[in-house]
């Protein structure tokens, strides 16, 4: 299991910090997590995309979904099965959004753990062929953010980026309804979510609240995106 950990996550993180250490980032290690940032999310954005199309068709079919519990209130099963057909039809899964919290676990912990130990021996024997060793490494953010230290401005931006992100999810229907308790809970789950970040990223090095930042913000260009395609299908309808 460790074995697949450093050859799926680890090793491949440290060495494009490294290799962006020394190329582009010149020599900045936040520019270098912004880079490995960006070069992760383009690699796992077909299925971002997905999951958040899903997440922005699921508040879109929010009446239907409550139009079939109230038709459906007394028979469970019917209820089920048609919600079932509902998703099927629109071709989402209510759990979409916790698939992505949980792929980007293992590159929160590869990279605090990068950040923990160091580049020393043990990472430098990790790092390919191609990429060249480096003499000394600085954890320094634009010559004077230490990465290695809390740094709760980063923490709130990355919060504040998330808000924006969980906001721009949420749709709100004209029908002038009630809203379900589906609709309530990711409507506070706008300010938990962010709450939680607080919480959890202030007593983290900093690297962790950067990358956190930069995954948000890429969200957020991610999320406008899907939110005009989604918007057209719905119109169309």
């Amino acid at each position: 299991m460790i074995y697949l950990y450093n050859l799926i996550f680890y090793r491949p993180i440290l060495n494009a910090l490294v290799f962006f250490y020394q190329t582009i980032g010149n020599h900045d290690f936040g520019i270098a997590i912004i880079l490995t940032t960006l070069l992760i999310r383009f690699i796992l954005a077909p299925l971002f995309h997905k999951g958040a199309h899903q997440q922005a068709v699921m508040q879109r079919i929010q009446p239907k979904i409550k139009k079939i519990q109230e038709v459906h209130r007394d028979d469970k099963q019917k209820q089920t099965q048609a919600l079932l057909d509902l998703y099927k039809e629109h071709g989402v899964n209510p759990f979409a959004s916790l698939l992505l919290i949980i792929i980007q676990l293992p590159i929160l912990i590869a990279l605090y753990g990068i950040i923990r130990s160091g580049i020393g021996a043990d990472q430098i024997s990790m790092l390919y062929s191609f990429i060249s060793k480096p003499d000394v490494i600085t954890h320094t953010f634009l010559g004077f953010i230490n990465l290695e230290n809390k740094n709760i401005l980063l923490v709130i931006l990355a919060a504040a980026a998330q808000y924006i992100q969980a906001r721009m999810v949420l749709y709100k229907h004209t029908d002038g309804s009630a809203l379900s308790p589906a609709e309530k809970m990711a409507r506070q789950m706008v300010f938990i979510g962010p709450i939680i970040t607080l919480f959890i990223f202030y007593g983290l090095p900093s690297a962790v609240g950067l990358y956190w930042l930069t995954s948000s913000l890429f969200s957020v260009a991610q999320q406008y995106i899907v939110n005009q395609k989604v918007n057209k299908i719905f119109e169309a309808k």
